[in-house]
């Protein structure tokens, strides 16, 4: 009985890992077909021709170079803004006693049940009135703004349940607050921040309606909606529009595989707590 069980779940596991990865594999197939192949046979038909300038297409004409090169002038300083001061803000939160500081968070928290959709035209605005419209600089601002509260919250989780031993030995020894938060609670919430700086990797780097929201110039678009252009300028070369999807794919695929380990260590360890 138990093997006719494990039988049946690994059946299903492969049948659901082929059901997401058919549309993958399809995608990485297609962007290697010609654009005489795919419009004589059909996108869905098997490939009979196979090339790699549908990637030179995408990378030079498309311009893909330019819009990764600018997601990841917004990603990495977003990213390293939001958890650097989400971590000081937790920090401060869970261990020390500041009045209101359960308010706090509850506000913190509360700005990302707004739906985003509500605020385009006050933050488009503001943007204009602080001169950032139309800059990377804009981007970068609303990222952070609208994840720390995110942030701040899941490590406050973290670091409120850390033994205050280990706070109290550090003091014992001579350490001062910046010492303490340095040098005992980032090394022991690593894998709290490993998995977060993976979710807003993927997030930012994804991120299509605060892109649109705050830019105006192709030449500052990031990858999502360069995707979005691409499409336009190669409207009928599909090869062309795949070959920019697995091109956008990428950085995120490969700091997911990079920070694997961390990333599910963190979540075992927030389900544990």
């Amino acid at each position: 009985m138990n093997k006719l069980r494990t039988g049946a779940f690994h059946t299903g596991m492969i049948l659901l890992s082929l059901l997401w990865l058919g549309p993958v594999l399809w995608v990485v197939v297609m962007s290697t077909r010609s654009f005489d192949d795919i419009a004589a046979h059909g996108v869905g038909s098997l490939p009979r021709s196979f090339t790699l300038d549908t990637y030179r297409q995408a990378w030079t004409d498309g311009g893909e170079l330019r819009a990764l090169i600018n997601s990841m002038l917004v990603t990495v300083p977003s990213v390293l803004l939001s958890l650097g001061l989400a971590a000081m803000a937790a920090f401060a939160l869970s261990r020390f006693r500041i009045p209101g500081r359960r308010t706090i968070l509850l506000l913190m928290l509360a700005g990302n049940l707004l739906p985003p959709q509500i605020l385009l035209i006050p933050v488009a605005k503001f943007s204009e009135l602080t001169g950032l419209y139309d800059t990377l600089w804009a981007l970068i601002a609303v990222q952070v703004g609208f994840g720390l509260g995110f942030y701040t919250f899941v490590l406050h989780g973290f670091m409120r349940d850390l033994p205050g031993e280990i706070q109290e030995a550090a003091t014992i020894d001579g350490a001062g607050t910046a010492q303490i938060f340095t040098r005992v609670m980032l090394p022991l919430t690593r894998p709290a921040l490993a998995a977060l700086g993976a979710l807003s990797f993927t997030w930012i780097f994804n991120d299509l309606l605060w892109a649109i929201t705050v830019l105006r110039t192709d030449d500052n678009m990031p990858v999502t909606p360069a995707l979005l252009a691409l499409q336009g300028q190669f409207v009928s070369s599909w090869n062309v529009i795949a070959a920019g999807t697995v091109i956008a794919a990428v950085p995120t695929v490969a700091v997911f595989l990079r920070f694997q380990r961390h990333f599910v260590s963190g979540l075992a360890l927030g389900a544990v707590k």
